[in-house]
């Protein structure tokens, strides 16, 4: 099992400095979000600065970029960083890609599908592999002349990951991408009951094996060595499970474990404009169920004991925000992430 840093992306000198002392600490790499930066340009910062490093994106945002513009820097990328890159894609929500960005959304499962099957058909023609001729129900593909090609690299094509919560983009992932960018929003129960089944139900339809499918899984932490160090974790992770326990398409989420109208009494909360009441649904019992809680010293196995044989690839949330508040701070979360790789 491997063990990456998420980091929302900076400054690039800064990103590169930060890319050389997570390298150093032992992660296994980086996974880069994408909000007020792109994240492509922080994993080009952070692959020209370091050897062992491995990379993704998780997630970088699809819809406003055409196939061929994310197909491009995927490329260069995967090239940059000697084929240490993965793309995680997303859709992300209607009101940013809409609004925000000022493109098309809807249908997003149908049009996501398209998205990855022209990237498929893109880098083929990069590689020389095949002409590109791709036509689908949203993208179509037919030109590319040497002059507009990056051409072929000496590494395999970029793997690709999906944001994947509800069945069909699950089923989706399984038949279509390498891995699945699970939210940081899951249950053990969701991961056994709904999305390992969806996902192997997706490969099934392509006559892949499941376990092709790797799960790239972004983990809450509540981590100390007594309640007074935890409080602050604890809290933090109280915050984000309301915040995205808030999404109406989420619901279902704490409804498989019993807790039924927590998202709607968390955006009663909301439209009042209470965000200590948001944060003050999720009691401790919901919280347990979206965090792991340990000291420092057991966290790795902690970790080890509910992901192994289920996560290719764990990414702790925190540990980019903890360093760019602090960058000694990733010392002791290298400590952390040597035992869990150690463990296999």
């Amino acid at each position: 099992m491997k063990i990456d840093v998420m980091s929302n992306p900076r400054e690039l000198h800064a990103i590169q400095t930060q890319a050389r002392d997570i390298e150093q600490s032992g992660f296994s790499g980086i996974t880069f979000t994408e909000g007020g930066r792109t994240a492509y340009l922080s994993v080009a910062a952070a692959a020209l600065a370091t050897e062992k490093l491995e990379f993704a994106t998780g997630i970088a945002v699809a819809f406003p970029r055409s196939p061929m513009v994310t197909a491009a820097c995927a490329w260069e990328l995967q090239e940059a960083s000697r084929g240490r890159f993965r793309l995680g894609l997303g859709t992300q929500v209607r009101a940013h890609i809409t609004r925000r960005y000022g493109v098309e959304f809807d249908p997003p499962g149908p049009r996501m599908r398209d998205y990855i099957g022209a990237l498929k058909a893109i880098f083929k023609a990069y590689q020389g592999e095949a002409k590109l001729d791709y036509q689908g129900p949203y993208y179509q593909l037919t030109l590319l002349n040497q002059m507009w090609s990056p051409g072929p690299i000496a590494y395999p094509a970029p793997a690709i990951d999906a944001a994947a919560v509800n069945p069909y983009m699950l089923k989706m992932a399984g038949e279509l991408c390498d891995g699945v960018q699970v939210h940081p929003f899951h249950s053990q129960k969701y991961i056994t009951d709904m999305l390992l089944p969806a996902v192997a139900e997706g490969a099934a339809k392509a006559q892949r094996d499941p376990a092709e499918v790797e799960l790239l899984v972004p983990v809450l932490t509540i981590v100390g060595n007594n309640e007074k160090e935890k409080a602050a974790s604890r809290e933090f992770c109280r915050q984000q499970v309301a915040f995205y326990g808030s999404t109406p398409n989420y619901a279902f989420q704490f409804d498989l474990l019993g807790f039924d109208g927590t998202t709607a009494k968390i955006r009663e909360r909301q439209k009042a404009g209470d965000m200590a009441g948001m944060s003050a649904v999720i009691s401790d019992e919901i919280l347990q169920h979206y965090t792991v809680e340990a000291s420092w010293d057991d966290l790795a196995d902690r970790l080890v004991g509910r992901y192994r044989g289920v996560a290719e690839r764990l990414i702790i949330y925190t540990a980019g925000m903890d360093y760019a508040r602090d960058p000694s701070s990733i010392g002791r979360w290298g400590e952390v992430a040597r035992a869990v790789i150690a463990q296999g």
